[in-house]
């Protein structure tokens, strides 16, 4: 279960108090097991400072805390503040990620075997998508859907999304595909072959959430290869 720490306190020292974070981050580096951390300070009151860590889990977060070095850097910390610091251990209970939800439900949506959802809920109507397998960007939902419903209209497939990473108002998944080649795709009769392929994509998001950019990378001459597109080339 993830763990979060939570420590406040009132200090007038924060550029030092940085300093000596930026000095425990180096002389724990490679032993130190929080995954995140954000420091924030009080808009209504400028000394009240409070640092969220995240750790896997407490075990993890007592791993941490038991290194040499953390004895210090406490007490070096709490001669920079006004009163001792407060510390709060959180089990985390509900972990929303908004941008990781949407990138599974669009993988979802496009291999749904039933016809293509409109997407309006997840894609921004002027959304840009580029893939190095079209001359051109693609712009706009319709031009999007369109897009999609040429795969779908080519190949019975599903995608699996191996790994998300969110980051700001950007996403990255890294999946895999399979699908049946059942109709045209690219000038290409359909064989009936089971193909595969490996890629990953980019996603941006807007300020209301939606998709607005998509970069994609795959593994596209490898699909040409599987289809028999290259076997002429090959001879």
């Amino acid at each position: 279960m993830t763990f979060v720490q939570l420590i406040e306190c009132r200090t007038s020292r924060l550029d030092e108090m940085n300093r000596l974070m930026d000095d425990w981050l180096r002389r724990a580096h490679g032993r130190r097991t929080a995954t995140h951390a954000v420091v924030g300070r009080d808009r209504s009151d400028a000394s009240h400072v409070v640092e969220v860590v995240e750790f896997p889990s407490y075990e993890e977060a007592r791993r941490s805390t038991g290194l040499p070095e953390a004895e210090r850097i406490f007490r070096e910390l709490a001669a920079l503040c006004e009163e001792r610091p407060t510390f709060t251990g959180l089990d985390v209970v509900r972990d929303e990620r908004p941008a990781e939800g949407a990138v599974r439900r669009f993988f979802r949506a496009l291999g749904t075997a039933d016809e293509l959802p409109p997407l309006n809920d997840l894609l921004d109507e002027d959304v840009h998508s580029r893939d190095p397998m079209n001359p051109q960007d693609t712009i706009g939902l319709d031009n999007a859907r369109a897009e999609f419903r040429m795969w779908r209209g080519a190949f019975d497939f599903a995608f699996t999304v191996e790994d998300v990473l969110c980051e700001g108002d950007r996403a990255c998944a890294r999946w895999s595909w399979r699908g049946t080649h059942r109709g045209d795709f690219l000038g290409i009769a359909p064989t009936g072959r089971q193909v595969a392929m490996t890629g990953m994509t980019l996603f941006r998001f807007g300020p209301g959430g939606k998709i607005t950019e998509l970069w994609w990378q795959h593994d596209q001459l490898g699909l040409m290869q599987q289809l028999g597109a290259l076997d002429e080339l090959e001879r």
